[in-house]
């Protein structure tokens, strides 16, 4: 069987600042779809259920730390989704 490879983990810093960035690129593409009344049920359930997975993922992070750096493992999961989504929202806008 293959063993993954683990990447190196990425720096504090580094993480807030791509976080804030693509949470700012997914609120104001949402915004933009909402006022354009683009924005459809799905995109709002999604919206909801990213959060809740994020949280649960940050909370099991919380009560089974691993070996590293714990803020990162609690930002993690956010950076994860908020990156995903702006991706996504960005390809959906083309």
């Amino acid at each position: 069987m293959r063993q993954r490879k683990r990447r190196a983990a990425t720096p504090l810093s580094v993480l807030f600042a791509e976080l804030a960035l693509a949470s700012w690129e997914t609120m104001a593409r949402r915004g933009l779809m909402m006022a354009q009344g683009r924005c459809s049920r799905a995109e709002y359930r999604r919206m909801l259920r990213e959060k809740a997975q994020a949280l649960c993922a940050s909370g099991m992070a919380l009560a089974f730390p691993r070996a590293g750096d714990p803020v990162a493992a609690l930002l993690a999961p956010w950076h994860r989704r908020a990156a995903a989504n702006a991706r996504r929202l960005r390809r959906k806008r083309r």
